[in-house]
This record gives C-alpha cells, structure tokens and sequence, in this order.
C-alpha cells in the first residue's frame, strides 16, 4: 500500500484559513525522479500527504532511472502540500506522477488548476517535453523550472526555453528543489504569469 502522511501540526499557519482566504490550486509535473517529492516537501508548511512506493524489479523495464540510480521510491497518485505566500493567499500543491503508466491521473488532479510548475532536470530534458505539452494543449499556464542538480551541465534560461520549443512569454527558472526560498520563489513566478495569462484571456473575451 502507498505510503500516506497528512498532518497539519507543522507551523503556526497550518490551522483553519478565514474565510475570506483565497486558496489557488497548482500542480507540479515533470518527468521521473525530477525533484517534485522534494519541491513540495520543501516548500509545505504543513507535514505533506505522499503516496510513495520502492521501486520493485518489476517495474525496471519501464522505469527509466538512467541519471537517477539512487531513486528507490515512486509516486503513484500524487503528492500534496500548502503554503501560505502572504496573508490571504495560500497555495494547495498537487505533485503529479511522473511515470507514463500514472498519466490518467492527471486529467483529475488538472481540475480547477489554476497553473502549473513544471521541473526540468537538463540531464534529462526530453523527460519534461510530455508535461509541456499537455499543459500548452490545455491551455493551462505553466512556468518551467529547472532543477540544478550537482554535476549536471549549467545551460541558461534562454536555452531551456529554445530547447523545449515553448511558447514566448513561458517562464523559465533556475531553482534548487531542496530549498524552501527557492522553491517559493518559483511558485510566486507561476502565480503572477497565470494571473497575467487568465487575465489576458478574460479581456480578450471580453473584447
């Protein structure tokens, strides 16, 4: 059975929001071993719900740990996490799947997204290409963050950007997943471009 934490003891701001909270929800995608377990933890003020399994013998012939060989768990329904980026507005953090046999979940976990974080490991580019290109057919605004791992090749945010062909205007974002300030500071980057974008949209319809 997945392995499932929820407890809403960590910090002073995990009690009841006020009523007149605006909670938005974001999801964070990416391709296998990437680093979403670890962004969520780092950045919930709350202890996060995970639903891990160890990877098994099994699944090696459909696990591709090339880069990652130290990975020995796996989500396999979604990781969960909030934080609060001021007063009034928290984040509710839904941490998807990343392998293609948990894909059918996203359609679920995608309701009532307001945007979305996607991890790019550089290793590993190609891994992040399916997440860019389920939200971009959505319509759902994105930001691309890449991971920096120690030891991979350093490339600029202009080369990320030419290298997963993304639309002009999409975010992209050095970040280290491990540190909460870094993390916060991509997901501020995603709130502020999805309230451009969706503002944008409401005006062009409008017109």
């Amino acid at each position: 059975m997945p392995t499932e934490h929820a407890d809403s003891t960590r910090g002073e701001t995990a009690g009841t929001a006020p009523s007149d909270a605006l909670a938005l929800k974001i999801l964070v995608a990416g391709g296998f071993g990437v680093g979403k377990t670890t962004l969520v933890g780092a950045v919930s003020e709350i202890r996060p719900l995970r639903t891990e399994e160890l990877l098994s013998e099994a699944g090696q012939s459909v696990d591709d740990t090339d880069g990652v060989a130290q990975k020995t768990t796996t989500t396999v329904a979604m990781d969960f996490g909030r934080i609060t980026i001021r007063s009034g507005l928290s984040l509710y953090l839904f941490g998807t799947p990343g392998q293609d046999r948990f894909w059918f979940l996203w359609d679920e976990l995608s309701q009532g997204a307001l945007g979305a974080v996607v991890l790019a490991d550089t290793r590993r580019l190609e891994d992040c290409f399916p997440a860019v290109d389920y939200f971009e057919h959505r319509r759902i605004p994105f930001v691309v963050a890449v991971n920096c791992f120690a030891g991979a090749r350093a490339y600029g945010e202009q080369d990320v950007s030419r290298a997963l062909d993304l639309d002009p205007g999409t975010p992209v974002v050095l970040c280290d997943a491990r540190d909460r300030d870094s993390g916060k500071e991509v997901l501020i980057r995603m709130v502020e471009y999805a309230g451009r974008m969706h503002t944008a949209r409401l005006l062009d319809s409008a017109g």
